[in-house]
């Protein structure tokens, strides 16, 4: 999807039809100032463009999916606070969740993610 703006929206994983709140981070201020100062997430936050992350002055560990351009999840890692992702190959967007959530989700590498923002759909 060309053209992301900062805003609110559903996260769809693979064929579960469970929706997922979703911040959307496209301004280079929403990207710098991502998840930090916050205690938690409910849901997950997409960073784009991006193709790395950094965990230092986080409060707390976070999983992080990498994402290609039709939003296939190319790995996904755990990082504790205070960490710096190394950037990934094809990686144009980075979805981020409070530890352990993505694996509940059925998350991984592979799967196929759908983005619904009101007014557009997404999906790869």
């Amino acid at each position: 999807m060309a053209n992301w703006r900062d805003g609110n929206g559903t996260l769809r994983v693979g064929a579960d039809p469970t929706e997922i709140p979703l911040e959307i981070a496209a301004s280079y201020g929403a990207r710098t100032r991502g998840l930090l100062g916050r205690d938690g997430i409910d849901g997950a936050m997409l960073l784009t463009p991006a193709a790395s992350v950094h965990t230092f002055r986080m409060r707390f560990a976070i999983d992080v999916a990498y994402l290609d351009r039709e939003l296939g999840v190319l790995a996904v890692v755990t990082m504790a606070p205070g960490r710096l992702g190394l950037p990934r190959l094809r990686s144009r967007h980075v979805l981020e969740s409070a530890a352990g959530a993505m694996a509940g989700w059925g998350l991984r590498a592979g799967t196929v993610l759908e983005v619904d923002v009101p007014g557009r759909l997404t999906s790869r």
